[in-house]
């Protein structure tokens, strides 16, 4: 690999999204280090194949904790770019209430109850980032907000100079609004604290594969209703959120991204249409 590859390091970098980013990356010949809490994807999750792809061997795939700082700040030396592509639809209380150990009622009481966590500017040098009770569960605000701010604010000590956070078209009428409050939260903060570095805030609708057949008939579901959202005008938006949201391929958002981050024009929020134009883009750079 060249001494002039770009360097791009990507949170989170095991997950549906992420490992594509991480393949979008390598196939550009960057040099790619993905850092999860379990180190290389579940294949089977994430791809078609049980089998790790030939393409996986070219990334660093490094376990950490994105909470535990200590763990992954000497990995940002030297890079180019850095993607948070952490996060989670529901929080970790739902296990609690599948396993019996939960109510229902609790489970959904605690879902849709504000959370108060530490504010990560204010964490000193090798302190964890922990909620004061409770440590053990993720909530929307740890996982979408605070986990981004403090990989933001060590990427900007360290002299990244671009830092895409993968954000969210909207919402969702059967999620608690603080799913897409949090992420929206993140993105403000970022821009707002960390000025020198270049940040870019991918906002993606619902995304789907093949390889995750689950997400086929739902993306036929938010098709259906981003066709009927256009056909009112738009009126249903705020409610239906990413439901009411032209579908993207997870692969065409993971390009988008890469081509996003190389951009340096690009900058704040990228929404589903420019998405798409930057994943074309990068397409067309690829077949030349």
């Amino acid at each position: 690999m060249s001494s002039a590859a770009k360097k791009l390091i990507v949170a989170g970098g095991n997950g549906f999204l992420g490992s594509r980013i991480c393949q979008a990356a390598v196939h550009r010949g960057w040099d790619v280090t993905s850092i999860s809490r379990s180190g290389q994807p579940n294949w089977s999750s994430v791809s078609a194949s049980p089998s790790a792809p030939s393409w996986s061997t070219a990334v660093s795939w490094e376990r950490a904790d994105i909470f535990r700082p200590a763990e992954w700040i000497a990995l940002l030396n030297g890079a180019d770019y850095v993607v948070h592509s952490l996060g989670i639809l529901l929080e970790a209380d739902y296990k609690g209430v599948i396993s019996g150990r939960e109510s229902p009622l609790a489970g959904l009481q605690k879902a849709f109850s504000p959370r108060h966590t530490p504010n990560p500017l204010e964490r000193r040098p090798g302190d964890e980032l922990r909620p004061p009770t409770n440590a053990n569960q993720l909530t929307y605000e740890m996982m979408n907000r605070d986990s981004a701010i403090l990989l933001a604010k060590e990427a900007a000590n360290k002299g990244v100079k671009g830092f895409g956070y993968i954000s969210a078209a909207g919402g969702a009428p059967v999620l608690p609004s603080r799913y897409i409050s949090t992420k929206r939260e993140a993105e403000d903060v970022i821009a707002r604290e960390f000025p020198e570095m270049r940040g870019v805030f991918f906002r993606p609708p619902f995304m789907y594969d093949s390889s995750r057949p689950v997400t086929m008939p739902l993306a036929a579901m938010t098709m259906a209703g981003s066709i009927f959202n256009g056909a009112t005008g738009g009126v249903l938006s705020n409610f239906l959120g990413s439901a009411g949201t032209k579908p993207l391929k997870a692969d065409l958002v993971a390009e988008a991204v890469v081509e996003g981050l190389d951009d340096t024009a690009v900058k704040g929020a990228v929404e589903v249409p420019e998405l798409e134009a930057l994943a074309n883009k990068g397409w067309r750079r690829t077949m030349l």
